[in-house]
């Protein structure tokens, strides 16, 4: 009898053991972003005790987590099973990810979420990836500043924030030499393009490449403002901006050396926290407009897809469920205000008393402007790159913005095999 027990007893651990099931999670670290995904694997692992899940931290630059995630998926690696990805990649990679509407209660989810990000990442009618958390570019702004410098309230139009800029800039300069009064990210990199795309969309100079395939990046609305940037670095700006990403503007703000900074919400947060020497003092907004133009904001965010080469698919499919639920974001916002991809907690109490701005510029985050992953399809990251590298050129000096923007329209027409033409929204001025 001892021995049926001890093989039994042998048995059960096998068996447990073979149940036992690691989830590896690959994710972004900007902000706050490894700490609350630490925080979500271990709400997970507490309701399913059978299941380990790891957080695999990741480039901060969307180019160089794209390109790690390519080596995985080339080598179809069962070593990571949930990736986090850019809203403009689900057509990319759509053929290493799992059909996600092929599994229980998923449909329902995603009826949950706003449309626009759904079909953002659905493909051939395949979802490939669940919404996470979306963003938009927002103007930071230091209320204490505006009003110590007599300004009312933020720019509305770019000429506005110059001349805030210059005004209060002279004045914290005789204190504080390190002082540049907007900073945004200007490094050669995914985050340019979305810049760019801000200044380009609100002078109406369009969207690079249009929805339709046409090329219209080569028009003067573009070139004006490309160029007008330019004169912002080493004046309004510091030098070193061609070389900053998010969480280098970030600290550049926060640390009280800036009156402007354009950013995602994440930063919100982190820059209220008690510790910030800024805490209280600042405030977000829309950002500014050409004069005969609108306020633009890039459309960003994050979604969970599931790698086709997991060897555990249902959980991690189950962990990305979770992970991308009500409760899941509902503390995200709270504690690193990344925006919710579930309308219903843009009217939640408690997420608006923790990010006011939520409520009031739900129509930036809901009508941002798309980059175009759309059109371009697998050709986005070199249209991508191709542009963010023009505009770098411009930015350092390199090249003048109307020779670079001509030369990218042959460029990307060499790439695409699309036409040139005129965007078809109003061309706005960048005066």
């Amino acid at each position: 009898m001892k021995k049926v027990l001890l093989a039994l007893l042998s048995l059960g651990l096998l068996f447990g053991a073979a149940q036992a099931q690691t989830i590896r999670v690959a994710g972004g670290s900007v902000g706050q972003e490894l700490e609350l995904s630490r925080q979500l694997a271990q709400m997970y692992m507490e309701q399913n005790p059978g299941v380990t899940v790891e957080i695999i931290q990741t480039p901060d630059q969307t180019d160089d987590r794209f390109a790690q995630y390519l080596q995985i998926f080339e080598a179809q690696s069962p070593d990571i099973d949930v990736m986090q990805l850019d809203i403009v990649w689900a057509g990319q990679l759509a053929q290493h990810l799992v059909n996600l509407y092929d599994y229980e209660g998923v449909q329902g989810i995603a009826d949950q979420h706003f449309p626009a990000i759904v079909e953002a990442n659905t493909v051939e009618d395949q979802l490939v990836a669940i919404p996470w958390f979306t963003d938009a570019g927002i103007l930071y702004y230091r209320t204490d500043l505006l009003e110590k410098y007599g300004f009312d309230g933020p720019p509305q139009t770019w000429t506005e924030l110059e001349e805030m800029s210059t005004a209060i800039q002279e004045g914290e300069r005789q204190e504080n030499p390190d002082f540049s009064a907007f900073v945004w990210q200007g490094n050669s990199y995914e985050g340019l393009t979305c810049d760019a795309l801000e200044w380009v969309n609100s002078v109406g100079g369009g969207q690079i490449i249009s929805p339709e395939q046409v090329i219209t990046i080569n028009n003067p609305a573009a070139v004006d403002i490309i160029s007008r940037a330019a004169e912002w670095v080493g004046t309004i700006s510091p030098t070193g901006v061609t070389g900053f990403a998010e969480e280098d503007a970030r600290n550049f703000f926060q640390a009280g050396n800036a009156a402007f900074m354009r950013n995602w919400p994440y930063a919100y947060t982190i820059m209220n926290a008690d510790d910030s020497p800024i805490a209280g003092n600042f405030d977000v907004s829309p950002l500014p407009a050409g004069e005969n133009g609108e306020s633009a904001a890039t459309l960003g965010g994050w979604n969970l897809g599931v790698s086709r080469y997991s060897t555990n698919v249902e959980a991690a499919v189950d962990v990305a469920k979770f992970f991308t639920s009500q409760e899941a974001q509902k503390m995200r916002a709270i504690q690193g205000s990344f925006n919710p991809t579930l309308p219903a907690l843009y009217e939640d109490q408690e997420v608006l008393e923790a990010v006011p701005f939520f409520g009031s510029l739900l129509d930036v985050f809901t009508n941002a402007v798309a980059r175009p992953s759309a059109p371009t399809g697998q050709q986005y990251n070199e249209v991508s790159r191709q542009f963010f590298t023009a505009v770098h050129n411009v930015l350092t000096g390199n090249e003048e913005a109307d020779v670079a923007l001509e030369l990218l329209a042959l460029d990307l027409q060499d790439l695409t095999g699309f036409e040139t033409g005129e965007p078809q929204a109003e061309t706005g001025s960048a005066q």
